[in-house]
C-alpha cells in the first residue's frame, strides 16, 4: 500500500529517490527500536512508494540498452 500524502515524486532522479529510502530506513529503524508502531506504518507505505517509483524508472532507463546488441532477426 502506498502512502497517500506523497505528492507527486515522478521528477525526481533515481538518485534523490535512493537518498530519501535511505533516510527513510533510518527513520524506520528508530521507530522500530523506540516502538513507535503507527509511525512505523506510516514509513513503511512511504518506502514503499519511492521503492516503486525507483523500480520503475530503473526499468524505463534500460528498456533501450540491449535494442542494438540484440539481433533476433
Amino acid at each position: 500500500m502506498e502512502h497517500p500524502l506523497i505528492g507527486n515524486i515522478s521528477e525526481l532522479k533515481e538518485e534523490e529517490l535512493l537518498n530519501t529510502i535511505n533516510d527513510l530506513t533510518k527513520k524506520y529503524m528508530i521507530a522500530q527500536r523506540t516502538g513507535n508502531g503507527h509511525l512505523c506504518q506510516q514509513i513503511a507505505m512511504a518506502l514503499e512508494t519511492y521503492r516503486n517509483k525507483l523500480s520503475e524508472k530503473q526499468k524505463e532507463s534500460n528498456k533501450g540498452d540491449f535494442d542494438d546488441k540484440i539481433d533476433v532477426t
